[in-house]
């Protein structure tokens, strides 16, 4: 039987669907080049500017659309890197318990004991804000608490009687994982998924924000928000349209992946394998 998606899940996957089109289309279909000036500081909107201008005079919703590219881009990458490490480092600390699932637990602790933004901030001060570096530092930093979210979930399920039996069979660590525990944790990990990409993209406007995101003249929703802060002064609103993009994709993003969850949540147990 076919389940009709409900409406939160359709407004949020138009949401999501507009978001990504504008932003992967934005070469072809933004008014302006990313960095061309175009009128004066904070002009205001108009025919030839429809969300005005920014504080050196360059097209706001052309600097939106590749804005988003690098913001959801970045966010993207980061996220699957720090779904599938995080994933595979709690799946077999869990699988193989003892020293390893300690060892690797005592390592994550040490991570998560310090603030993951001054971490970030330490990294990218010494490194720089380079995108590669960008990538790693937050996969990694994402990582950790992918981990924590697997171990738990992979923990519950390689105590069930039909792990046990695949063990008594001779299958091999991969085979466990790969057949026995993934499946059974797959709801768990799409929410932790979605969620992990919002927290993505919000770190990364952080960052931004804080002058140790993407560099100018490149634009990203954080920077974005710096730059124009000052025009909240005279009741302007070049600031809010950057965050109103990171608000309505972090809205978006959380409709579909309540629907995708209730649409694959099953309950844990064998009787998943058909």
């Amino acid at each position: 039987m076919r389940v009709r998606p409900p409406a939160s899940a359709l407004i949020g996957a138009a949401i999501v669907i507009v978001m990504v089109a504008a932003i992967i289309l934005a070469p072809w279909i933004a008014p302006y080049a990313e960095s061309q000036f175009i009128g004066g500081v904070w002009d205001p909107p108009g025919a030839t500017s429809w969300l005005g201008t920014d504080n050196l005079g360059r097209d706001m919703l052309t600097r939106l659309m590749y804005g988003g590219r690098n913001t959801v881009g970045i966010a993207a990458v980061t996220t699957a890197i720090a779904v599938v490490l995080g994933t595979a480092l709690g799946f077999v600390a869990a699988a193989v318990g003892g020293w390893v699932d300690n060892a690797m637990s005592r390592c994550i602790d040490i991570l998560l004991s310090i603030p993951v933004l001054i971490s970030a901030l330490m990294v990218l001060s010494v490194l720089g804000s380079s995108v590669p570096v960008l990538i790693g530092t937050i996969g990694i930093l994402e990582a950790t608490r992918v981990y924590l979210v697997a171990r738990a979930v992979a923990r519950t399920i390689a105590v069930q009687e039909f792990v046990a039996v695949a063990r008594l069979r001779g299958e091999g660590l991969a085979w466990i994982i790969g057949r026995e525990i993934l499946p059974n944790a797959l709801p768990p990990l799409i929410a932790e998924a979605g969620l992990r990409f919002c927290f993505v993209v919000l770190f990364i406007a952080s960052l931004g924000f804080l002058g140790l995101g993407i560099q100018p003249p490149a634009a990203d929703w954080g920077s974005m928000v710096r730059e124009n802060a000052q025009a909240i002064n005279f009741a302007l609103l070049a600031p809010l349209y950057p965050a109103a993009a990171i608000a309505a994709l972090t809205i978006g993003v959380n409709l579909v992946v309540d629907w995708l969850l209730s649409m694959y949540a099953r309950p844990s147990g064998h009787a998943l394998e058909l």
